[in-house]
Protein backbone atom coordinates (compact mmCIF):
# COMPACT_ATOMS: atom_id res chain seq x y z
CA UNK A 1 0.00 0.00 0.00
CA UNK A 2 1.42 3.27 -1.06
CA UNK A 3 1.93 5.97 1.54
CA UNK A 4 0.48 9.24 0.54
CA UNK A 5 2.30 12.33 1.84
CA UNK A 6 0.09 15.29 2.43
CA UNK A 7 1.96 18.55 2.49
CA UNK A 8 0.45 21.32 4.54
CA UNK A 9 0.68 24.52 2.69
CA UNK A 10 1.13 27.46 5.02
CA UNK A 11 -0.54 30.72 4.17
CA UNK A 12 1.94 33.14 2.70
CA UNK A 13 2.92 35.91 5.13
CA UNK A 14 3.07 39.49 3.91
CA UNK A 15 6.42 41.18 3.91
CA UNK A 16 7.52 42.59 7.24
CA UNK A 17 7.46 46.18 5.98
CA UNK A 18 3.81 45.97 4.90
CA UNK A 19 2.82 44.53 8.31
CA UNK A 20 4.50 47.35 10.20
CA UNK A 21 2.95 49.97 7.93
CA UNK A 22 -0.51 48.50 8.44
CA UNK A 23 -0.12 48.38 12.21
CA UNK A 24 1.18 51.95 12.26
CA UNK A 25 -1.77 53.15 10.22
CA UNK A 26 -4.19 51.38 12.54
CA UNK A 27 -2.46 52.86 15.58
CA UNK A 28 -2.65 56.32 14.04
CA UNK A 29 -6.36 55.88 13.36
CA UNK A 30 -6.92 54.80 16.95
CA UNK A 31 -4.92 57.77 18.25
CA UNK A 32 -6.89 60.13 16.02
CA UNK A 33 -10.23 58.73 17.16
CA UNK A 34 -9.12 58.84 20.77
CA UNK A 35 -7.96 62.45 20.46
CA UNK A 36 -11.21 63.43 18.75
CA UNK A 37 -13.14 61.95 21.67
CA UNK A 38 -11.26 64.26 24.01
CA UNK A 39 -11.23 67.31 21.71
CA UNK A 40 -14.76 66.85 20.39
CA UNK A 41 -16.61 68.71 23.18
CA UNK A 42 -14.16 71.62 23.08
CA UNK A 43 -14.27 71.86 19.28
CA UNK A 44 -18.06 71.68 19.34
CA UNK A 45 -18.19 74.41 21.97
CA UNK A 46 -15.89 76.68 19.95
CA UNK A 47 -17.98 76.15 16.81
CA UNK A 48 -21.31 76.76 18.57
CA UNK A 49 -20.31 79.69 20.75
CA UNK A 50 -17.61 81.41 18.64
CA UNK A 51 -17.58 80.40 14.97
CA UNK A 52 -21.34 80.38 14.38
CA UNK A 53 -21.97 83.72 16.17
CA UNK A 54 -19.08 85.27 14.22
CA UNK A 55 -20.66 84.12 10.94
CA UNK A 56 -24.03 85.50 12.08
CA UNK A 57 -22.40 88.86 12.89
CA UNK A 58 -20.84 89.01 9.42
CA UNK A 59 -24.21 88.12 7.88
CA UNK A 60 -26.08 90.89 9.73
CA UNK A 61 -23.42 93.44 8.81
CA UNK A 62 -23.91 92.75 5.10
CA UNK A 63 -27.72 92.72 4.85
CA UNK A 64 -30.44 95.33 5.18
CA UNK A 65 -32.89 95.48 8.03
CA UNK A 66 -36.43 94.21 7.57
CA UNK A 67 -38.51 91.09 7.21
CA UNK A 68 -36.92 90.27 3.86
CA UNK A 69 -33.26 91.30 4.18
CA UNK A 70 -31.23 91.88 1.04
CA UNK A 71 -27.52 92.24 0.40
CA UNK A 72 -26.32 95.71 1.39
CA UNK A 73 -22.61 95.44 0.76
CA UNK A 74 -20.67 98.04 2.75
CA UNK A 75 -23.64 100.40 3.20
CA UNK A 76 -24.02 99.43 6.87
CA UNK A 77 -20.38 100.29 7.55
CA UNK A 78 -20.63 103.63 5.74
CA UNK A 79 -23.80 104.50 7.65
CA UNK A 80 -22.15 103.51 10.93
CA UNK A 81 -19.06 105.66 10.35
CA UNK A 82 -21.32 108.66 9.63
CA UNK A 83 -23.37 108.10 12.78
CA UNK A 84 -22.79 110.85 15.36
CA UNK A 85 -23.34 108.59 18.38
CA UNK A 86 -20.80 106.08 17.08
CA UNK A 87 -18.26 108.83 16.40
CA UNK A 88 -18.70 110.15 19.95
CA UNK A 89 -18.38 106.70 21.49
CA UNK A 90 -15.37 105.76 19.37
CA UNK A 91 -13.64 109.08 20.08
CA UNK A 92 -14.15 108.76 23.85
CA UNK A 93 -12.98 105.15 23.86
CA UNK A 94 -9.86 105.98 21.83
CA UNK A 95 -9.03 108.95 24.08
CA UNK A 96 -9.51 106.83 27.18
CA UNK A 97 -7.38 103.98 25.81
CA UNK A 98 -4.67 106.37 24.61
CA UNK A 99 -4.29 107.67 28.18
CA UNK A 100 -5.12 104.64 30.31
CA UNK A 101 -3.19 101.91 28.46
CA UNK A 102 0.27 103.60 28.52
CA UNK A 103 -0.24 104.52 32.17
CA UNK A 104 -1.33 100.95 32.92
CA UNK A 105 2.04 99.80 31.50
CA UNK A 106 4.40 102.50 32.79
CA UNK A 107 3.12 102.86 36.37
CA UNK A 108 3.27 99.11 37.17
CA UNK A 109 6.88 99.02 35.91
CA UNK A 110 7.74 101.86 38.31
CA UNK A 111 5.94 100.11 41.18
CA UNK A 112 7.66 96.79 40.42
CA UNK A 113 11.08 98.50 40.40
CA UNK A 114 10.26 100.16 43.73
CA UNK A 115 9.28 96.83 45.27
CA UNK A 116 12.42 95.22 43.86
CA UNK A 117 14.51 97.77 45.76
CA UNK A 118 14.87 97.83 49.53
CA UNK A 119 12.26 100.29 50.70
CA UNK A 120 10.52 100.50 54.07
CA UNK A 121 6.98 99.17 54.48
CA UNK A 122 7.32 97.05 51.33
CA UNK A 123 4.66 94.54 52.44
CA UNK A 124 2.11 97.27 53.21
CA UNK A 125 2.90 98.97 49.92
CA UNK A 126 2.31 95.74 48.00
CA UNK A 127 -0.93 95.03 49.87
CA UNK A 128 -2.27 98.49 49.11
CA UNK A 129 -2.00 97.97 45.36
CA UNK A 130 -3.15 94.35 45.41
CA UNK A 131 -6.27 94.97 47.49
CA UNK A 132 -8.39 96.30 44.54
CA UNK A 133 -8.03 92.90 42.85
CA UNK A 134 -9.87 91.24 45.73
CA UNK A 135 -12.57 93.93 46.05
CA UNK A 136 -15.68 93.60 43.82
CA UNK A 137 -16.13 96.29 41.19
CA UNK A 138 -19.42 97.46 42.70
CA UNK A 139 -17.69 98.17 46.02
CA UNK A 140 -14.88 100.06 44.27
CA UNK A 141 -17.41 102.15 42.34
CA UNK A 142 -19.24 102.90 45.59
CA UNK A 143 -16.00 104.30 47.03
CA UNK A 144 -15.52 106.41 43.88
CA UNK A 145 -19.05 107.77 44.17
CA UNK A 146 -18.41 108.78 47.78
CA UNK A 147 -15.20 110.55 46.75
CA UNK A 148 -16.24 112.22 43.47
CA UNK A 149 -19.90 112.96 44.15
CA UNK A 150 -21.00 116.60 44.03
CA UNK A 151 -21.35 116.53 47.82
CA UNK A 152 -18.56 114.00 48.18
CA UNK A 153 -15.32 113.82 50.10
CA UNK A 154 -13.11 115.46 47.48
CA UNK A 155 -15.31 118.54 47.12
CA UNK A 156 -15.54 118.81 50.90
CA UNK A 157 -11.75 118.73 51.12
CA UNK A 158 -11.25 121.26 48.32
CA UNK A 159 -13.80 123.62 49.85
CA UNK A 160 -11.37 124.16 52.72
CA UNK A 161 -9.10 125.89 50.20
CA UNK A 162 -11.86 128.01 48.67
CA UNK A 163 -12.38 125.81 45.60
CA UNK A 164 -15.95 125.69 44.28
CA UNK A 165 -17.73 122.37 44.10
CA UNK A 166 -17.31 120.38 40.89
CA UNK A 167 -19.71 117.74 39.62
CA UNK A 168 -16.86 115.39 38.73
CA UNK A 169 -19.00 112.70 37.16
CA UNK A 170 -20.84 115.11 34.82
CA UNK A 171 -18.07 117.53 33.94
CA UNK A 172 -15.29 117.38 31.36
CA UNK A 173 -13.17 115.71 34.04
CA UNK A 174 -15.39 112.61 34.14
CA UNK A 175 -13.10 110.74 31.74
CA UNK A 176 -10.17 111.31 34.11
CA UNK A 177 -12.24 109.99 37.02
CA UNK A 178 -12.87 106.78 35.06
CA UNK A 179 -9.17 106.63 34.13
CA UNK A 180 -8.11 106.82 37.78
CA UNK A 181 -10.64 104.11 38.65
CA UNK A 182 -9.37 101.90 35.82
CA UNK A 183 -5.75 102.33 36.89
CA UNK A 184 -6.42 101.71 40.57
CA UNK A 185 -8.30 98.52 39.70
CA UNK A 186 -5.63 97.14 37.34
CA UNK A 187 -2.27 98.41 38.63
CA UNK A 188 -1.84 95.63 41.20
CA UNK A 189 -2.24 92.75 38.74
CA UNK A 190 0.06 94.38 36.18
CA UNK A 191 2.60 95.08 38.92
CA UNK A 192 2.71 91.37 39.83
CA UNK A 193 3.35 90.49 36.17
CA UNK A 194 6.28 92.91 35.96
CA UNK A 195 7.69 91.70 39.28
CA UNK A 196 7.67 88.18 37.83
CA UNK A 197 9.40 89.45 34.67
CA UNK A 198 12.08 91.24 36.68
CA UNK A 199 12.73 88.09 38.69
CA UNK A 200 13.48 86.16 35.47
CA UNK A 201 16.22 88.55 34.31
CA UNK A 202 19.65 86.84 34.60
CA UNK A 203 21.45 88.36 37.59
CA UNK A 204 24.81 87.70 35.90
CA UNK A 205 24.09 90.33 33.22
CA UNK A 206 23.25 92.96 35.81
CA UNK A 207 26.36 92.10 37.82
CA UNK A 208 28.58 92.33 34.74
CA UNK A 209 27.03 95.68 33.80
CA UNK A 210 27.66 96.93 37.34
CA UNK A 211 31.28 95.74 37.28
CA UNK A 212 31.82 97.39 33.89
CA UNK A 213 30.62 100.68 35.33
CA UNK A 214 27.30 100.88 33.50
CA UNK A 215 24.91 103.49 34.85
CA UNK A 216 21.56 102.42 36.37
CA UNK A 217 19.75 104.02 33.43
CA UNK A 218 21.80 102.03 30.92
CA UNK A 219 21.19 98.78 32.83
CA UNK A 220 17.48 99.52 32.91
CA UNK A 221 17.00 100.34 29.22
CA UNK A 222 19.64 98.01 27.73
CA UNK A 223 18.99 94.94 29.89
CA UNK A 224 15.83 95.08 31.97
CA UNK A 225 13.57 96.64 29.36
CA UNK A 226 14.68 94.17 26.70
CA UNK A 227 13.98 91.19 28.93
CA UNK A 228 10.68 92.74 29.98
CA UNK A 229 9.50 93.22 26.39
CA UNK A 230 7.30 90.05 26.33
CA UNK A 231 5.71 91.10 29.62
CA UNK A 232 5.19 94.63 28.32
CA UNK A 233 3.48 93.22 25.22
CA UNK A 234 1.19 91.00 27.30
CA UNK A 235 0.29 93.79 29.75
CA UNK A 236 -0.34 96.25 26.89
CA UNK A 237 -2.70 93.84 25.10
CA UNK A 238 -4.48 92.93 28.33
CA UNK A 239 -4.87 96.59 29.34
CA UNK A 240 -6.10 97.55 25.87
CA UNK A 241 -8.76 94.83 25.96
CA UNK A 242 -9.81 95.91 29.47
CA UNK A 243 -9.98 99.55 28.36
CA UNK A 244 -12.53 98.59 25.71
CA UNK A 245 -14.56 96.83 28.43
CA UNK A 246 -14.74 99.75 30.86
CA UNK A 247 -18.52 99.92 30.33
CA UNK A 248 -19.21 98.14 33.64
CA UNK A 249 -17.48 100.78 35.76
CA UNK A 250 -19.03 103.69 33.85
CA UNK A 251 -22.48 102.13 34.05
CA UNK A 252 -22.23 101.70 37.81
CA UNK A 253 -20.95 105.26 38.18
CA UNK A 254 -23.38 107.14 35.92
CA UNK A 255 -26.30 104.79 35.18
CA UNK A 256 -28.08 104.12 31.88
CA UNK A 257 -27.46 107.58 30.38
CA UNK A 258 -23.86 108.66 31.02
CA UNK A 259 -22.55 112.15 30.21
CA UNK A 260 -21.14 112.63 26.73
CA UNK A 261 -17.59 112.64 28.09
CA UNK A 262 -17.81 108.99 29.19
CA UNK A 263 -20.13 107.62 26.49
CA UNK A 264 -18.12 104.57 25.37
CA UNK A 265 -18.38 102.10 22.52
CA UNK A 266 -20.03 99.50 24.71
CA UNK A 267 -22.74 102.04 25.61
CA UNK A 268 -23.42 102.51 21.91
CA UNK A 269 -23.49 98.78 21.24
CA UNK A 270 -25.73 98.19 24.24
CA UNK A 271 -28.16 100.81 22.93
CA UNK A 272 -28.14 99.24 19.46
CA UNK A 273 -28.91 95.87 21.03
CA UNK A 274 -31.81 97.30 23.03
CA UNK A 275 -33.22 98.94 19.90
CA UNK A 276 -32.65 95.67 17.94
CA UNK A 277 -30.55 97.45 15.32
CA UNK A 278 -28.43 94.39 14.62
CA UNK A 279 -26.96 95.83 11.44
CA UNK A 280 -25.18 98.69 13.23
CA UNK A 281 -24.34 96.46 16.16
CA UNK A 282 -22.70 93.86 13.94
CA UNK A 283 -20.89 96.46 11.84
CA UNK A 284 -19.51 98.11 14.99
CA UNK A 285 -18.34 94.74 16.32
CA UNK A 286 -16.47 93.95 13.09
CA UNK A 287 -14.82 97.40 12.97
CA UNK A 288 -13.67 97.05 16.59
CA UNK A 289 -12.37 93.53 15.93
CA UNK A 290 -10.40 94.67 12.87
CA UNK A 291 -8.98 97.63 14.77
CA UNK A 292 -7.88 95.39 17.63
CA UNK A 293 -6.30 92.86 15.25
CA UNK A 294 -4.29 95.54 13.45
CA UNK A 295 -3.17 97.16 16.72
CA UNK A 296 -2.16 93.84 18.29
CA UNK A 297 -0.26 92.90 15.13
CA UNK A 298 1.68 96.18 15.35
CA UNK A 299 2.47 95.51 19.02
CA UNK A 300 3.74 92.02 18.18
CA UNK A 301 5.91 93.45 15.39
CA UNK A 302 7.41 96.08 17.69
CA UNK A 303 8.07 93.53 20.44
CA UNK A 304 9.65 91.10 17.97
CA UNK A 305 12.03 93.78 16.72
CA UNK A 306 12.83 95.15 20.18
CA UNK A 307 13.31 91.89 22.08
CA UNK A 308 14.50 89.39 19.49
CA UNK A 309 18.15 89.65 20.55
CA UNK A 310 17.40 88.34 24.06
CA UNK A 311 15.45 85.24 22.97
CA UNK A 312 16.97 81.87 23.58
Amino acid sequence: MKRVNFKLHKQAKPPRGETSRGSNAAARRKDFLRSMCFLGPSVLGVIVFFVVPFIVVIYYSLVTNGTSPSFAGLDNFVSLLKNGAFQLAAGNTLKFSAVAVPLAVILPIVLALMLEARIPLKSQFRTFFLSPIMVPVASVVLIWQVIFNYNGTLNAFLSNFGVDKIDWLKSDLSLWVVTVLFLWKNLGYNMILFMSGLANIPRELLEVADVEGASPWYSFFAIKMRYLSPTILFVAILSMINSFKVFREVYLLTGDHPPEGVYMLQHYMNNMFNSMDYQKLSSAAIIIALFMIVLIAILFKVEDRFGKDVEG
